[in-house]
This record gives C-alpha cells, sequence and structure tokens, in this order.
C-alpha cells in the first residue's frame, strides 16, 4: 500500500496556497491511482495541510483570502475523492455527523463525515452551523444509530453541551470530536459525550470498536457540572468590556486614534475573543484552554506589529472590571502569568 510522502504534503500546499483547484483535484486522484486509499489521502494529506494553513496565517505568512482560498480548495478536493470512490457498502449503521450552532468550519466534519463512509456507514452530514433545535428535530425524525458533533472552536462549547444532553435525551449516543473539545477531547467528556475522538483517523476507530446503542451518560436531573453562573454573566457584559478596554487602550497608546475602521473592528474583534474564550474557560473550568488561546493570540498579534504588554494591560483591566467574579479573576491571573 503506498503512503503519502513529505514531498506530496509540499506540493499539495503549494497547490492549495496558489488555489490551483483543477490540479490540486487531479494530484489527490492521481494518488489514489497510484495506490495511496483515499482515506489516507484525506487523513494524511488534507488534514495536515489545513493545519499547516492555520499555522501560516497566524504567523502572518498568509493572508485570510489565501487561507480562504486553500481551504476552498481542500473541499473540493474531498469533494471529488468522496464522488470517485463511492463506498462498496454500508451495513455499520447510520450516522449523522453536524457542526454544533455557531461553528461555521465544517471541512474536518466533512473529512470525517467521508472516511466514515468509506468504513462503511451510512452518513447523512448536516453542515456547518446546524442549530441546536433543528439538529433534535433531525434526530428525532430520522433516528440514527449515532450522532457525531463537531466543535472546532472552544468558544462553542456551550452550544455542543446543549446538544450533547439533547440527543443523549432522545435515546442517541454522542461522539464528540473536533479541536473545539480540548486536547485528546477532554472537554467532550466533561460536557458528557458518551465518546470522544481527538481526529478523524481516531473517531473511526472508536466506532469500529463501539458496541451500540449505549447511552449511558443522560440524566435529566443531574446537577449541571458548572459551578455557577460566572460565563453566563460575563458573557452579558462583553460589550461593556470591550468599550472599557478600547478607552483604556487609546490612553495608553495614542496611536490607536489613527486606527482605520477597519483597524478599529479588529481590535474589537480580538478584544471580545478574549472574552468569549474566558467564559468557555470558565465554563469547563480549565484554565489550559484559556491560557492557550492567549500564547496564540499573542503569536498572532506579535506577527501583525502589536505590542504584547498589550494584551497583558486588557487581562489587568478585565480583572479589575470583573472584581466580583472569583473565578474569572483566577483565570485572568493565570492569563497574566502565561
Amino acid at each position: 500500500m503506498t503512503a503519502v510522502s513529505t514531498a506530496d504534503r509540499a506540493r499539495y500546499l503549494e497547490l492549495v496556497g496558489d488555489g490551483a483547484q483543477a490540479a490540486a483535484v487531479d494530484f489527490a486522484l492521481a494518488l489514489t491511482e497510484r495506490g495511496v486509499p483515499p482515506r489516507d489521502v484525506v487523513l494524511d494529506l488534507v488534514a495536515p495541510t489545513q493545519a499547516r494553513i492555520g499555522e501560516l496565517w497566524a504567523r502572518n505568512e498568509w493572508s485570510v483570502a489565501q487561507e480562504h482560498v486553500a481551504t476552498h480548495v481542500s473541499e473540493q478536493v474531498v469533494a471529488a475523492l468522496a464522488a470517485r470512490h463511492r463506498p462498496q457498502h454500508s451495513g455499520r449503521g447510520v450516522l449523522v455527523v453536524a457542526c454544533v450552532d455557531g461553528e461555521w468550519h465544517a471541512l474536518p466534519a466533512r473529512m470525517f463525515a467521508e472516511v466514515t463512509r468509506w468504513d462503511g456507514w451510512d452518513v447523512r452530514f448536516l453542515g456547518a452551523s446546524v442549530p441546536g433545535p433543528h439538529l433534535i428535530s433531525y434526530l428525532h425524525r430520522h433516528g440514527p444509530d449515532v450522532v457525531a458533533v463537531s466543535c472546532s472552536v472552544p468558544t462553542r462549547l456551550a452550544a455542543a453541551h446543549r446538544v450533547i444532553e439533547a440527543a443523549q435525551g432522545a435515546g442517541i449516543p454522542v461522539l464528540a470530536g473536533g479541536r473545539g473539545f480540548g486536547p485528546a477531547a477532554r472537554w467532550g467528556l466533561r460536557l458528557g459525550a458518551d465518546r470522544v475522538a481527538a481526529s478523524a483517523g481516531e473517531a473511526v476507530e472508536v466506532l469500529r470498536t463501539w458496541l451500540l446503542p449505549a447511552v449511558g451518560q443522560y440524566d435529566p436531573l443531574r446537577e449541571s457540572f458548572v459551578s455557577d453562573d460566572e460565563h453566563v454573566l460575563i458573557a452579558k457584559r462583553n460589550t461593556q468590556l470591550v468599550a472599557a478596554a478600547m478607552d483604556d487602550l487609546a490612553q495608553r497608546f495614542p496611536a490607536l486614534a489613527g486606527y482605520s475602521a477597519h483597524q478599529r473592528e479588529a481590535t474589537e474583534y480580538d478584544l471580545g475573543q478574549i472574552v468569549e474564550f474566558l467564559c468557555a474557560a470558565l465554563f469547563v473550568d480549565d484554565t489550559e484552554l484559556f491560557t492557550t488561546f492567549l500564547q496564540w493570540l499573542r503569536v498572532v498579534l506579535g506577527t501583525r506589529g502589536v505590542p504584547p504588554s498589550s494584551v497583558d494591560l486588557v487581562l489587568d483591566l478585565y480583572a479589575q472590571q470583573l472584581y466580583d467574579f472569583p473565578r474569572a479573576r483566577a483565570q485572568l491571573a493565570a492569563g497574566r502569568r502565561s
């Protein structure tokens, strides 16, 4: 069996970076013709390339436009592989794959959907940002054997939690996967998913050994794992916190007055992201979620000429504003130390 090589990945990255859709599709299909299983093309070529694209954008080596066109090309590559290599059987059961509400990164879920289809599942892929009530209605109507919930960004964990509980309430077991569920998908377990997987390949193996049906997590009377509602109250103050931070930064950094409308919007977005990730960390009660985001944000801002000290100042300001939220202040202090 032929494997994807380092040279193959380098060439594919070059093609998607140039937006060469036809050439990238031909390249991927040629790999399968030389003996690489389509599953491996997805998992060992497309998936790592997408991770590399994210790194290039974070380091300001690729623009948002280049990242978007490359992702679109990869979507077309996965679609072409799916059309060319159709599964021979679908006897494992019915699997619904959906991204949680507000989750627009659909490619990871699509890759998983096709890989499991090739592994013998009858897959219903619902796409990006499926509203929770609509997903639950679909599950009640079609009664699949299992639902796979995809989450790529931790700020959507609360939405994922609602879906997990509702699906289990309908008697359908849940597999949680995606980078949004954290290292080894541990936040998926924290939210009560029946099974978790850190990658599409791992998810396939989980499904192969999972004796369905098996729903043992759901209990409508159980207490929430969240010890308080700090994350809810702080989320409601997001706009207020961002406004206070913008005023404070304007006083400390006079250059902010000369920002264009686009620059101000980007700054406000980053300030809001700090609040959203703080709320997510409070929701699952895991400081690492917040500190990991801040380390990533420092790289992103640093490569764009924004002084890292500005993040420290914002964390200090948020701590002052949130003086009556002890868990949030502890998270912010950990963020400053990191």
